[in-house]
């Protein structure tokens, strides 16, 4: 009589099978991506050596686009846009470097969103092995573009060189930035810190997000007690790069010495209490409003543990109420489509360049604001370029370093404003 096997080693051994299947199936994804990226370098090269050579102009790409789609009609991907998108990504990459950057690792619509949204050479290639080593989306990668990524990454003060071997201490280092970009957190000016902390856990995900790989959430209030008195860390985390565990501590002012000692306590009993002796030192993570560096110079210069001091930015709550909901966005780019479908202005190439150069004078006025020290949520820049018309983004611009720390008031006195539904 047959019989379906239940036993614990069938078990076993079905989910082996599981395992193995899922790891062909990732393999042979990975071996298609490389094929693709690899083919699409080589048109873009053939477009770029005959245009060079032979003096073929634009009108190639539109010859070229329509004999392929005829040819291969079963699949996407050479259209005139695309075309020259892979012009552009074989003028950005030689052969070399995408082997040594590992590019073909990834998908074809991240190289589109690098060449969209990055210029600088350099910077291109920091973010391509950011992503192939940390296994970023789209999506995150663009997040980590729009916040300068690059600029904050293995920033902020901090005594690991004085307090760690060398090679751990640049280790660390990497692994922490400044500013965190904690735009996904509403804040009003009266909350507190048990607030912050509250509203970082309710959205730990966008959190783990914005700290980085290698981080794994512990818990929050985390409780010590230490010759029968009990003390509460804010947040704990253990780094399994740094096969540490790092104590994060919220303030919602700026930096000041006494923070360091605190921090170093909870450093101690966290060594002597929690970790284990296959555990490397724990590391501080003091997050604040700002920091003077001499000040927190002075105060590291005597501590004995790892400690860094980062500053972070929230959105106003003020501003955040008249910044575009995600409702918003699908429903100004519903508005763009009907309004294209009605008057056929989309086929326009005048219309085109005039999206276009509203586009980048949005992106001008967001990056002045980030560098205000605001922090703004994704696809901003997008809603204004929709909404706002190409003077009214000059003269953004142009107004700009004359505004005070009220950016709200100063984008309503230049007309902009968003709509009152507010539904999530």
């Amino acid at each position: 009589m047959n019989t379906t096997p239940m036993s614990g080693d069938y078990r076993e051994w079905f989910e082996g099978i599981k395992r193995s299947v899922r790891e062909a199936q990732a393999q042979a994804a990975r071996s298609v991506n490389r094929e693709l990226i690899l083919i699409y370098w080589r048109i873009g090269r053939g477009i770029l050596e005959r245009q060079a050579s032979e003096g073929w102009g634009a009108r190639t790409i539109d010859r070229l686009s329509a004999d392929l789609s005829a040819t291969f009609p079963g699949m996407k991907g050479f259209s005139v846009r695309n075309l020259k998108y892979m012009k552009a990504f074989a003028s950005a990459w030689s052969e070399r470097q995408i082997v040594q950057c590992d590019l073909a690792q990834i998908p074809w619509s991240t190289h589109v969103a690098l060449l969209d949204k990055v210029r600088e050479p350099a910077e291109r290639e920091w973010y391509v092995r950011a992503a192939v080593a940390q296994g970023w989306t789209r999506n995150i990668l663009v997040h980590q573009i729009e916040t300068r990524l690059h600029e904050r990454q293995g920033k902020g003060a901090h005594n690991f060189r004085a307090t760690m071997p060398p090679e751990r201490a640049v280790l660390a280092a990497t692994a922490f930035k400044d500013p965190y970009i904690l735009d996904f957190v509403e804040l009003a000016e009266s909350a507190n810190e048990r607030r912050l902390e509250a509203a970082l856990i309710e959205r730990i995900r966008q959190f783990l997000l914005e700290l980085g790989k290698g981080f794994a959430f512990l818990g929050s209030q985390y409780h010590l007690s230490v010759d029968g008195r009990d003390y509460y860390i804010d947040l704990l985390f253990y780094h399994t790069r740094l096969h540490s565990y790092v104590v994060v501590d919220l303030k919602l002012d700026e930096f000041k010495p006494e923070y360091a000692g605190k921090m170093s306590f909870y450093l101690s009993a966290v060594d002597a209490i929690v970790a284990s002796e296959r555990d490397e030192r724990s590391i501080g993570l003091l997050l604040c409003r700002g920091k003077d560096g001499l000040v927190v110079e002075y105060a590291l210069r005597s501590i004995n543990s790892p400690i860094i001091v980062s500053n972070y930015t929230v959105l106003p709550a003020a501003l955040r109420e008249h910044l575009p909901s995600p409702s918003d966005l699908k429903r100004l780019d519903g508005s763009a489509h009907a309004m294209s479908a009605g008057t056929g202005l989309v086929a326009v190439d005048d219309t085109r360049l005039a999206a276009k150069t509203r586009a980048e004078l949005a992106r001008r006025v967001e990056a002045a604001i980030l560098a205000r020290g605001h922090s703004l949520p994704l696809g901003w820049a997008e809603a204004l370029a929709v909404s706002a018309d190409e003077v009214s983004l000059q003269a953004i611009i142009r107004d700009l370093d004359q505004t005070g720390d009220d950016i709200l008031a100063f984008l309503r006195d230049h007309g902009i404003d968003w709509p009152e539904d507010r539904s999530r």
